[in-house]
Order: C-alpha cells, then sequence, then structure tokens
C-alpha cells in the first residue's frame, strides 16, 4: 500500500504544480486581463486546487500511518479497515461501517 499511497502522492503533487499551485497558493500573471471568463476559470482552478490539496492532506497521513504501524486501523472504531476498502481508497480513515454512519450524520 506504501508504493501506491506515494504513486498517489506524487500523481497529486503533479497535478498542483501543473495547476500553479506554489506555497502562496495558486499564481496568476498579474498582467493578464482580469475578465469574466478568467475570473470563472479562477474559480475553477482554485475549487479544483482546494480538492486535490485535501486529497493530497489524505495520502500524507496515511503515509503517517504506515510509518507508525497504525495504518489500515479505523480512527473511530478501532478496528481493522478491510483489505477490499483499503484497495479502493488506499488513504480511507474509517472503516465502511464507521463511514457510512458519518456520512448518514450529515
Amino acid at each position: 500500500m506504501r508504493e501506491a499511497l506515494e504513486t498517489e502522492r506524487d500523481s497529486l503533487r503533479r497535478q498542483l504544480a501543473e495547476l500553479g499551485h506554489g506555497t502562496k497558493g495558486l499564481d496568476y500573471d498579474p498582467n493578464f486581463a482580469d475578465s469574466s471568463q478568467v475570473t470563472a476559470e479562477r474559480g475553477e482552478n482554485e475549487a479544483l486546487v482546494t480538492k486535490l490539496v485535501e486529497a493530497l492532506n489524505e495520502v500524507e497521513h496515511a503515509l503517517q500511518k504506515v510509518g507508525s504501524g497504525e495504518y489500515g486501523i479505523c480512527e473511530s472504531c478501532g478496528r481493522e479497515i478491510a483489505p477490499a476498502r483499503l484497495e479502493a481508497k488506499p488513504e480511507a480513515r474509517l472503516c465502511i461501517d464507521c463511514a457510512a454512519a458519518a456520512a448518514n450524520r450529515r
């Protein structure tokens, strides 16, 4: 799983770099005309970057858990997360039961 998580982390970092995301957020050319199309595109890019950063944080959290030996343990109930769930979603923090319960609370 470590390899899959590292591959996903590298992919997310690459996507963020392609979008111009730096340490201070998205980089825009200050000389570029600020039309409504550019504004809309900025909004879309910022939303995408937000999702990519959240995904990157989840993957990095999972990698930390691999390093500490806590990977694959549900953060809610403490039971083992099913291997099939980890295969489908390697960064999963919750077992399927706890994830479903959390989704129902929203």
